[in-house]
């Protein structure tokens, strides 16, 4: 600002702006350059991808940038999707990469899949800033590898989640290089479509389980959009996941735990 403090209060009072000193830039010139780069820093961004110099995203350059955009938004999804599916405090998450993506620094990846667990948990605004240290102040350890083993995918992130209670893994994985599933929960194999509302259901595998569920959303006008169905034989259990064009309430939820051979519902929202 040019006189300082300012009386724009109604700017710096906004809580998407934050203001700092410019402490490196105490002439008219340096203020003038400073605000120069940040201009070509914007522009670089919506021209490229380029992040440089932002206060909530770690640096990425333009080249690497087009090759791990589509891995942030799926390491996020993952993120988000078992943080919902886990029961339990989490004390420690261990993310597996494999394919394209051992190429290049996974770093910011790992920030975003941290950023995508913790905000369901939060129910607050996590950035890609705060998202490692907010998993530190929660004692949550993350450990990181790579394989190189061939796998189902040629692009998969695998997430196992240890909590308090569980231990839990999913998997996701790339279509075409930029169309971001979950391939996997557990011991099933599935193909999700991470988006909207989602209920993950357990249950017995026995006849009349997937009508009674389709009939009860049906009858409280809740439709279906997807469903995924997989199947574990050895244990005669099954991994059911719709996605709906609405919530289901929880008068709903209700409803659909009591049904015959029902286990476990998890409502899941992305």
């Amino acid at each position: 600002f040019e006189e300082e403090p300012t009386k724009n209060i109604e700017l710096i009072s906004l809580d998407n702006v934050i203001c700092t000193p410019h402490l490196g830039a105490s002439t008219d010139e340096a203020q003038t350059n400073v605000a120069i780069a940040i201009a070509h820093q914007i522009a670089a961004y919506f021209a490229t991808g380029e992040i440089k110099g932002a206060v909530n995203f770690p640096s990425v350059s333009a080249e690497l940038m087009a090759v791990i955009r589509p891995y942030l938004d799926l390491a996020e999804k993952l993120g988000t999707f078992q943080s919902q599916l886990v029961s339990g405090a989490i004390q420690e998450i261990n993310i597996e990469y494999s394919g394209e993506i051992l190429n290049h620094n996974v770093a910011p990846v790992t920030i975003s899949l941290l950023k995508g667990l913790l905000e369901p948990i939060l129910q607050e605004n996590v950035n890609y800033i705060n998202a490692p240290v907010i998993a530190k102040e929660r004692g949550i350890k993350v450990v990181e590898s790579k394989s190189s083993e061939l796998k189902d995918y040629t692009n998969m992130i695998t997430l196992t989640v240890k909590t308090s209670k569980e231990t839990s893994t999913t998997a996701g994985a790339l279509f075409q290089k930029h169309d971001p599933r979950i391939v996997r929960i557990n011991e099933f194999s599935v193909e999700i479509v991470p988006e909207g509302h989602l209920l993950a259901v357990y249950n017995d595998d026995q006849p009349g389980v997937i009508g009674n569920l389709g009939s009860t959303l049906g009858n409280n006008k809740v439709n279906i959009s997807r469903l995924h169905l997989s199947l574990n034989t050895e244990t005669k259990r099954a991994m059911v996941v719709l996605n709906t064009d609405t919530a289901a309430t929880e008068d709903i939820l209700d409803k659909m735990r009591k049904l015959p051979h029902v286990l476990s519902i998890k409502p899941i929202k992305m």
